[in-house]
């Protein structure tokens, strides 16, 4: 009579927590269930099952010790510390920015994250925001770092010196990673720091292409391509840009000069709706397919 009396009460106890949050009942088997560990899951969902089919004293005692079962391993779950549901380095990824849009990531160091050396900088987005303190993390990790300081180098080397045919002085130009469509990020916080992870190795590498150009036209450059009608073209070997006395003509000599010495093709520019042009050059890696504008197939003339 005693196992009755029990069963019979867990029965009542369940029946009045079923009846209070049966209007919540979908967002508890699709969320809150689904989200424990395996090994919690398990029990509880075989469990009910057996309650439900079997109604006779035995059904029901073999369908509540599994549940009290997994209760006791959550409870274990938790006090182990690998609740990695609640850890920061397992936030759930987000994706930023426009599917159709175009984002960029702008190397301005490096960083040491899951046991591995990476670029840290900043993302803007299609719209024109920025999000600081962005790691690139997965895919193309070294080669972003070993281009970014290629250019730190050769900006060392030139800046400051005389271009020879405009007779203007170099400037610092400024590598960055092109993505197309959304980004796929996640917040964590490393010695009190927020930081946005970039998981790279979601992104298909089709999608992710390296430029530079001045540094002070990155963000101009984010916007002009995402800007309908903006298209790229080669400058020709004897185009008069080069001979501009202007920053243009400067950066359009300087990005060809740049990549005789590293792993780049300069001689590129961006045609605006308007007209106006944005010297720039490619890097060699990432050079993803699925961005027109490091392939450029036109010749830009004064008349383009």
């Amino acid at each position: 009579m005693d196992l009755k009396r029990s069963i019979e009460y867990l029965d009542d106890r369940l029946k009045e927590i079923e009846d209070k949050i049966s209007e919540y009942m979908s967002i508890i088997k699709n969320s809150a269930i689904t989200s424990l560990p395996y090994s919690v899951r398990t029990p509880i969902l075989t469990g009910l099952y057996i309650k439900n089919l079997y109604k006779g004293h035995k059904g029901k005692l073999l369908g509540y010790t599994l549940i009290g079962i997994s209760v006791a391993i959550f409870g274990l779950f938790l006090l182990s510390g690998i609740h990695g549901l609640l850890s920061p380095n397992n936030e759930n990824i987000q994706y930023v920015g426009s599917p159709n849009g175009y984002q960029a990531f702008v190397p301005k160091g490096v960083i040491n994250y899951d046991g591995h050396t990476d670029p840290k900088g900043d993302l803007i987005l299609d719209n024109g925001n920025i999000i600081h303190n962005t790691i690139w993390h997965g895919k193309y990790s070294d080669t972003i770092i070993n281009n970014h300081n290629q250019i730190i180098q050769l900006n060392n080397d030139f800046v400051g010196k005389t271009n020879p045919v405009n007779n203007q002085p170099y400037v610092p130009l400024h590598d960055f990673y092109v993505i197309k469509g959304q980004v796929p990020i996640k917040q964590i916080i490393i010695n009190g720091q927020t930081y946005y992870i970039i998981d790279a190795n979601k992104i298909n590498e089709a999608n992710i292409a390296g430029f530079y150009t001045y540094d002070k036209w990155v963000n101009n450059f984010v916007a002009a391509i995402n800007t309908p009608g903006t298209y790229a073209a080669v400058l020709p070997g004897n185009s008069p840009v080069f001979k501009w006395t202007n920053t243009t003509g400067t950066v359009a000599y300087q990005t060809m000069i740049y990549g005789q010495y590293g792993p780049f093709a300069g001689r590129v520019v961006l045609i605006l709706p308007n007209k106006t042009i944005i010297p720039y050059g490619i890097t060699f890696s990432p050079a993803g397919s699925a961005i027109s504008f490091n392939s450029p197939s036109k010749v830009y003339s004064s008349s383009s």
